[in-house]
C-alpha cells in the first residue's frame, strides 16, 4: 500500500492509526427533555435515562450511549472502559441539538452587598452597585472551587521573582454572566474599579460581584463553578472509549501538574475524542497522559495512543491539551483559540498543546491562534520521530515563542509546511534603551531579551524544519540555544543545539533575525528571506557573535548556497484563513550599485524553484510536490491570488 505523504514521519515510517470500524451490542438513550425520561428506565429511545451519569454507570466495552439535546449541570465519570478498538464505549451526541455538560450551577438568589469599605470613586460617578450570593452547601459537596488556590500541587519551578503571584492564588471558581466571565479580583475594594468582577471572602463560602454597567443580575444568567471536571473517570486507566460531539464548560480545577482536563483520560490509553468543544476551563482543556510525573509507571502501561480530532479547544487558562509521556499520539483538523488567559506561564505547563515524551506522533492541520503569553506547541523534554505539519501558528500575544522544542536529544523532529505568523514576544520594552544614529551598531548581545520565534530550540539536536512560512516574529524565525548542563545521567534533558536542519522555508518580516544558530554546527538551504532587517542569519558562538547577510552567510559558512532573498508584500487575513502575496509598496533604498548585486527579487512569482526534500514530498495542502518547488509551504505562487488556508478536514 502506497505511503500517504503527510503522514511519514522523521524516521520514514508511516503514522498508521490503531482506529478501526467498531460495533456495539448494546444502545442506551439519555434525553432528560423526554416526558418518560428516568434513571431507572431502560435507556430505549422510547425510556431514556435522565442523565449521562446513570449511563456511564451502566456502559461496558460494545455499549454506545446517545447524549440528545440538553445542558448536563454533572461529572460524567465511566465505569468502565473498552475491550479493543473493535469493542469500545462510545458516548455520542444524538445530533439534535448541542450537548453541553456544564460544570457549573445556575443561581438565582442575590442580595446587596453591605458590611465592606469600596475603593475612593472619582469625580461624579455613582456609587457601584455590587451584589453578594451565599454559596449553596449542596450544591459544592466534595470539592468547593472557591475554597481552593489556583497554585499547582507540583510548584518547586516557579520562579517566584520574575512573575506576579496573584492569578496562581486567585480562587480556582468562576463566575460567569450570561455565558460571558466575569474578572477574579484580590480585593473587594478593587470592584469599584472594574465593573464585570467578582471577588470571594475568605472562607469560600459567599461571592461578591458587579456587573457591567451596575446591572441587576436577577436580569441575567448567572452561574457559579462548583465540579473540577465535565468528564472525567475516577478509575484510571480506563482505555478504548470514544467521545463524540459533547462540550464540556465551566470547569474549574487547578493549574497542572497534575493535569486534570475539563475532558479527562485519567491515565487511559486509545481513547477517540472527536467533534468536541472544551468552553472556558480554569487551568485544563483535556488531559491525555499519565497525570503526574509522581505516579509510578507500571509495567507494560501504555500512555497515550490518542486522538483528538475536530475539537474547538477555546477559552482555556493554562493549557488546551496536556499530557505527560503520551505517545503515538494523533492530533489534527482541531481550533484551539484564547489559551492562556491566566497569565501562568512560568509555571511551565502554559501551551495550547504541552506534551512531555512525546514518541510517533502526529500534529496536523490544526489552527491556533490567539494564544496569551504561552506556547502554541511546546514539546517538552525526550521527544522523539514526531512530525508537526499543515498548521497554522497566528497572533501570538505577547508569546515568547509559537513553537518551542525543548531538550530532545536522540532522534529527528520535525516542523514542515506550518504558517507562522504574528509572534509578539514577551520582554520588558523599557528596559531596551533608545541609541541615536550609530551608537548600537556595534552591540551584537541585546541589552535584554527580545523574543518573539517562530520556532525556539532549547538543548534540543536534531530538529529539521522544511518548507514552512514565517511570517513577523518579533524576533526570529528560529532561534536555538545550547542547554548542555542539563545532560544529568538520569533525565537525558540536555542538548547541544546541533544538528539542526533548516531547508526550503520562506521568511517575512522577522523582527532581529530569520535565523539564529547557536552554532556552525547546522545547515540551511534553498531558504528564502524577504523583508529582512540587518543582520538576520546569526551563529551566536563561539564568540564573537556573527550577524550576516546571505551573501557572507554563503561565503564564510557554506549555507544557503541556493538562498535567495526578496523584497515583497505579504497578507495573512486571521479570521478568513487567507494568505496573498503582493509586489510591495515600497522598495529599500540602496548605494549606488548595491541593487545587482544584492540580486534581490521583487516578485514572489519570480522565486526559483528548489529541489524537493523527501521527507516532505507534499505541499500545505497535501499534494506532492514533485523534484522541485518554491521555498515554502506552496509548490508555487501567483501574486495577488488569495489561498484560503483553513486546513482542516471537515468531515469524519
Amino acid at each position: 500500500m502506497k505511503k500517504d505523504i503527510m503522514s511519514v514521519l522523521p524516521d520514514g515510517s508511516e503514522f498508521v492509526s490503531w482506529e478501526m470500524p467498531c460495533s456495539y451490542d448494546t444502545v442506551i438513550h439519555v434525553n432528560p427533555a423526554h416526558k418518560m425520561s428516568a434513571d431507572n428506565n431502560d435507556g430505549s429511545s422510547e425510556a431514556p435515562l435522565k442523565t449521562i451519569s446513570e449511563a456511564a454507570r451502566r456502559a461496558v466495552a460494545g455499549t454506545k450511549v446517545v447524549i440528545h439535546q440538553g445542558t448536563y449541570r454533572e461529572c460524567v465519570r465511566p465505569q468502565a472502559g473498552g475491550e479493543g478498538p473493535e469493542k469500545m464505549v462510545l458516548y455520542e451526541a444524538a445530533g439534535d441539538g448541542d450537548v453541553v455538560i456544564k460544570a457549573s450551577e445556575e443561581v438565582t438568589e442575590f442580595e446587596k452587598s453591605t458590611g465592606w469599605i469600596m475603593g475612593e470613586i472619582e469625580g461624579e460617578e455613582k456609587t457601584p452597585i455590587i451584589w453578594c450570593h451565599h454559596l449553596n452547601p449542596e450544591q459544592f459537596k466534595g470539592y468547593n472551587p472557591f475554597c481552593a488556590v489556583n497554585i499547582l500541587h507540583d510548584r518547586l519551578f516557579i520562579e517566584y521573582d520574575k512573575t506576579d503571584m496573584t492569578p496562581y492564588l486567585n480562587r480556582r471558581g468562576m463566575v460567569f454572566c450570561d455565558g460571558k466571565p466575569l474578572v477574579q479580583v484580590a480585593l473587594y475594594r478593587q470592584m469599584t474599579e472594574q465593573p464585570g468582577s467578582y471577588w470571594v471572602e475568605a472562607n469560600g463560602q459567599t461571592i461578591h460581584f458587579r456587573l457591567e454597567n451596575d446591572e441587576d443580575p436577577r436580569m441575567h444568567t448567572i452561574e457559579l463553578t462548583c465540579r473540577e471536571q465535565c468528564f472525567a473517570p475516577e478509575i484510571p486507566f480506563l482505555s478504548y472509549i470514544h467521545v463524540k460531539g459533547i462540550t464540556c464548560a465551566h470547569a474549574a480545577m487547578g493549574a497542572p501538574v497534575p493535569q486534570r482536563g475539563a475532558l479527562s483520560c485519567m491515565r487511559g490509553h486509545h481513547w477517540i475524542i472527536e467533534n468536541c468543544t472544551i468552553d472556558w476551563s480554569n487551568a485544563v482543556g483535556i488531559d491525555i497522559g499519565n497525570e503526574c510525573w509522581h505516579h509510578d509507571i507500571l509495567p507494560d502501561q501504555q500512555i497515550g495512543y490518542t486522538i483528538i480530532r475536530g475539537c474547538h479547544i477555546k477559552d482555556v487558562g493554562v493549557c488546551g491539551i496536556a499530557g505527560l509521556f503520551a505517545e503515538h499520539v494523533l492530533i489534527e483538523d482541531n481550533l484551539i483559540e484564547g489559551t492562556g488567559w491566566q497569565k501562568m506561564e512560568l509555571s511551565w505547563e502554559a501551551a495550547g498543546i504541552k506534551l512531555h515524551n512525546s514518541v510517533g506522533s502526529l500534529f496536523r492541520r490544526n489552527i491556533f491562534k490567539r494564544t496569551y503569553r504561552a506556547d502554541h506547541l511546546w514539546l517538552d523534554c525526550g521527544n522523539e520521530n514526531n512530525r508537526i505539519t499543515q498548521n497554522l501558528f497566528l497572533d501570538g500575544i505577547e508569546q515568547r515563542e509559537a513553537v518551542f522544542i525543548e531538550c530532545s536529544r536522540d532522534e529527528t523532529n520535525l516542523i514542515d509546511n506550518n504558517i507562522f505568523w504574528n509572534i509578539e514576544g514577551r520582554f520588558d520594552q523599557e528596559k531596551i534603551p533608545k541609541e541615536p544614529g550609530s551608537s548600537g551598531w556595534y552591540k551584537l548581545r541585546e541589552h535584554d531579551v527580545v523574543n518573539g520565534y517562530g520556532v525556539y530550540g532549547e538543548g534540543t539536536d536534531h530538529l529539521y524544519l522544511s518548507n514552512n512560512f514565517f511570517g513577523k516574529c518579533r524576533g526570529s524565525g528560529y532561534f536555538a540555544k545550547p542547554v548542555s548542563f542539563r545532560m544529568e545521567q538520569d533525565m537525558m534533558r540536555g542538548g547541544t543545539g546541533r544538528d539542526t536542519r533548516i531547508f526550503n522555508n520562506f521568511f517575512y518580516e522577522c523582527g532581529q533575525s530569520a535565523i539564529t544558530f547557536p552554532t556552525q554546527h547546522n545547515e540551511a538551504e534553498n531558504n528564502c528571506y524577504a523583508n529582512q532587517p540587518s543582520g538576520y542569519l546569526r551563529v551566536m558562538y563561539p564568540e564573537p557573535e556573527v550577524c550576516l547577510d546571505l551573501k557572507t552567510w554563503k561565503e564564510f559558512y557554506g549555507f544557503d548556497q541556493n538562498g535567495q532573498t526578496a523584497w515583497v508584500c505579504v497578507k495573512v487575513d486571521t479570521e478568513a484563513y487567507t494568505i496573498t502575496f503582493d509586489e510591495a509598496a515600497k522598495k529599500p533604498v540602496f548605494f549606488h550599485g548595491q541593487e545587482k548585486r544584492i540580486n534581490l527579487i521583487d516578485n514572489a512569482e519570480k522565486l526559483k524553484p528548489v529541489s524537493t526534500n523527501t521527507l516532505t514530498a507534499g505541499d500545505f495542502f497535501g499534494e506532492a510536490r514533485g523534484e522541485q518547488s518554491f521555498p515554502g509551504p506552496f509548490t508555487s505562487i501567483e501574486n495577488k491570488k488569495v489561498y484560503s488556508i483553513d486546513p482542516r478536514k471537515k468531515i469524519y
